[in-house]
């Protein structure tokens, strides 16, 4: 087997956050002259403060996260790399014990990203194409289902 790296889309998370800084700042603006407390208004203007503040968050932890998973050396190796720095995790195929596809969102309003989750034999769920980090497909079931598939062929020569 050939080693698999995967890397996500920082650019697609980066656009989500800017987006959101767009919807906060029109709402907030347009609903600044709330008149009384307990108004439609001030509701208005508080998500866009909500939104503002979570999208410059977003903004500021854009990052590159890859994935390598390496059939020779028999480690799942996790780099993420923002603006505060690198961070590394390096996971032996050994310290796996289950692997799990779980999801984010409302599948009533269609909005739902899937991951997976490893379970580590020590008991810590370590979660992999983290929702947030726009990995392609990571909206597909089929396909993180594909991706689980794939690790679990990868693990199997334990």
């Amino acid at each position: 087997m050939e080693t698999w790296v995967s890397r996500n889309k920082p650019k697609q998370q980066g656009g989500l956050a800017v987006g959101a800084i767009v919807v906060g700042a029109v709402l907030a603006f347009g609903f600044r002259g709330f008149s009384t407390s307990g108004s439609d208004a001030l509701a208005g203007f508080l998500l866009g403060v909500l939104l503002l503040a979570l999208g410059v968050a977003g903004l500021v932890v854009v990052g590159e996260q890859t994935i390598l998973v390496d059939p020779k050396t028999r480690r799942i190796t996790v780099e993420d790399r923002n603006r505060f720095g690198t961070k590394k995790r390096s996971i032996a195929f050994d310290d796996v014990s289950k692997i799990s596809v779980q999801f984010v969102g409302k599948k009533s309003n269609f909005v739902t990203w899937y991951y997976l989750v490893l379970q580590l034999r020590s008991g810590e769920q370590y979660p992999l194409f983290a929702p947030g980090r726009s990995y392609d497909g990571g909206s597909d079931r089929s396909t993180v289902e594909s991706w689980r598939a794939r690790l679990e062929e990868y693990l199997g020569g334990r």
